[in-house]
């Protein structure tokens, strides 16, 4: 038997080695395969050990020197290399190429058409040939079907991969970012439906908006059909925009002739590829009768009886009747006339007047009180007004009103004989007294602008709500006290955590022009000014400012009890602060103090349809004056803001 000594095998290796190499890589290039997934196996498997009879010779491990990248046209070779496992140095590795395939085809730049061949260099190293095919390069897109995003937007997702070759995983990235794109302004109904390339290497995109086929309405029985639609601005025909939609439903749902209302979406029976938007609305009781009584500062023992309807007749009109009888002043203050207190409202409100952008509120009423605002004097209003409200379609949070009234003020003594003594304590004549007095009946004319960004208005937590409005009146029963006013507010409020906010409000007035009466002058007290002081308390005059600070917040521990009723209730903790100009008789009589800053505690629940309902304690952080209080309760129906 012939024997071989070291350096023998070590050549016989070699040739095996070489013959080994030789069959994978005619392997490599006939193996193919129709799944894109599949990467044919192109390595050669190296020997660490070689056996013969009882002997085990050790093979010596064979290392790359070179990597080579061939095929490749756009990408280029560095970029390749740099994201392969194996580099020049390492050793070869049958298992690492296979991966290092792998990650190459799912860059997404070539086919499956791919091998690896190793070439033996006279050192016994090896030099790796990576052969590859790259995809049919991009040379332009088409983009069909869209309307409501510009091509030139949708363009600028695709454009990067333009003269590279095709990208399946950049291709897919782009769609969703295409489609992100739609979402982001509501559009959440598009999609790419088809997307197929040209010989050329040209791209074609083609996107379904999801158009609306139709227009359903479920749900209602008082509500007339089209009182709903015409709620809704989104219309069958159009792409649809879920933002718009919860515009539609905000406003549905603010008509208070619903509990809820919600929408769902199908695809049209008809035509698959448009949808079919269902409004459901949950109407609510909106016809009430209410007859209440109770304990107030102004009216001391009273009774009350309401009767409304927030969806009359089915057309979403709202007609209202409230008449209240009250005892006369129980915290009395000396400056207000022990009276009984009646006072009537008949209120109608169409929100559809014309058309969508308007509506108009119109309302008669009737006062007869001891006066607050002319001390110990008994006051009477009857009058009418209606407001005219236009919402600009160049800012859907401005609302332009107008309001038209009629007003007769009759003001008459009530105390003769302590008004008299004050006078004259005070060393004013009292024929002062007839100016106080003055009323009349007064026509008036009041355009104003009303801007809200509020997040809601039951119990709002972010936004800016602005109010301006020009009071123009003439009496016409004496010209010489027509007179015209201004007054602005601002109120800005600032989420706390996730249920208590902050809210600032500045707000300020006074006369532009003609003698305004006493009895029409500014006030500061009150629960809609300066809380802590009584009615007027602060002071009365033709001009004011104040501000206010107030932090509300649920009330601790009661959000456990899950009553819905509570969801409305907030604990505040509030700062006034405002200042009267160009007193009147009144403030000198009673030695008010023109300017004051309180701070205080309140409960405030919000109603629908009626507003926040509150009550508080204030306590002066300044001077009072002699007729002042240590501190006061106040109880209030509405905002500050007006």
């Amino acid at each position: 038997m012939r024997s071989f000594n070291s350096v023998q095998i070590k050549k016989i290796l070699i040739l095996l080695y070489v013959i080994a190499i030789s069959a994978s890589s005619v392997y490599a290039e006939e193996a193919q395969s129709s799944d894109a997934t599949f990467i044919p196996e192109t390595q050669v498997k190296i020997l660490s050990k070689f056996q013969k009879g009882n002997k085990e010779f050790v093979q010596d491990a064979v290392y790359i020197k070179d990597i080579q990248i061939e095929g490749t046209n756009v990408i280029r070779p560095e970029y390749i290399l740099n994201r392969l496992q194996l580099q020049r140095g390492d050793e070869y590795s049958r298992d690492m190429i296979q991966t290092d395939l792998k990650n190459i085809y799912q860059m997404g730049f070539f086919t499956e058409k791919m091998k690896a061949i190793p070439i033996e260099n006279p050192d016994g190293s090896i030099t790796l040939r990576i052969v590859l095919e790259e995809n049919t390069p991009i040379i332009d897109f088409t983009v069909e079907g869209n309307t409501v995003v510009p091509t030139d937007e949708i363009l600028s997702f695709l454009t990067s991969m333009q003269g590279k070759p095709q990208n399946i995983d950049e291709i897919n990235e782009a769609i969703q970012k295409i489609q992100d794109a739609y979402a982001s302004k509501g559009y959440i109904l598009a999609r790419v439906d088809s997307l197929y390339d040209d010989p050329d290497g040209t791209i074609n995109i083609h996107i379904n908006e999801g158009e609306i086929d139709r227009i359903l309405i479920s749900g209602n029985e008082k509500t007339k059909d089209y009182i709903i639609k015409r709620n809704i601005l989104t219309e069958a025909g159009t792409v649809y925009n879920e933002n718009q939609i919860r515009d539609d439903l905000v406003r549905l749902y603010a008509t208070q002739a619903f509990k809820d209302v919600k929408r769902d979406i199908e695809p049209s029976e008809e035509n698959p590829e448009k949808y079919d938007v269902t409004i459901k609305v949950e109407e609510q009781r909106t016809a009430t009768i209410s007859v209440g009584g109770g304990l107030d500062s102004a009216t001391g023992m009273f009774g009350s009886v309401g009767i409304s309807d927030n969806n009359f007749r089915g057309l979403n009109q709202r007609v209202s009747l409230n008449v209240l009888s009250g005892s006369g002043v129980i915290l009395n203050d000396a400056s207000i006339v022990n009276r009984m207190n009646v006072q009537a409202e008949l209120s109608f409100f169409e929100p559809y007047f014309l058309n969508a952008d308007n509506s108009l509120m119109s309302k008669i009423f009737f006062r007869d009180f001891g006066s607050y605002q002319i001390p110990l004097a008994i006051e009477r209003r009857i009058g009418g007004e209606m407001t005219l409200a236009h919402k600009l379609k160049s800012n859907k949070n401005l609302t332009g009103t107008l309001s038209l009234g009629i007003e007769n003020v009759n003001v008459r003594e009530g105390d003769y004989d302590t008004i008299a003594g004050l006078y004259a304590a005070h060393n004013i004549n009292i024929s002062e007294r007839a100016k106080q007095l003055e009323g009349g009946t007064f026509l008036s004319l009041s355009p104003g602008l009303l801007y809200d960004t509020r997040d809601t208005t039951l119990n709002p937590r972010n936004g800016v709500l602005a109010s301006l409005r020009f009071d123009e009146a003439l009496n016409v029963s004496d010209f010489a006290t027509s007179y015209g006013k201004l007054t602005g507010s601002i109120k800005k409020y600032v989420p706390i955590g996730k249920k208590s906010s902050l809210s600032f409000l500045a707000k300020a007035g006074g006369k532009t022009w003609g003698e305004m009466p006493e009895v029409m002058a500014y006030r500061l007290g009150g629960p809609y000014s300066i809380r802590g002081f009584r009615m007027s308390g602060v002071g009365t005059g033709t001009a004011f400012v104040m501000g206010s600070a107030e932090f509300a917040t649920p009330i601790p521990f009661l959000d456990r009890l899950k009553l819905s009723f509570l969801d409305n209730v907030r604990m505040t903790f509030f700062l006034d602060a405002g200042k009267i100009f160009n007193s009147t008789v009144s403030d000198t009589i009673y030695d008010r103090p023109m300017q004051a800053i309180t701070a205080g505690i309140g409960l405030k629940v919000y109603i629908p349809g009626m507003g926040p309902l509150s009550v508080d304690y204030g306590i002066p952080l300044t001077n009072p004056g002699d007729t002042g209080s240590k501190g006061y309760f106040t109880f209030g129906v509405g905002d500050m803001m007006y």
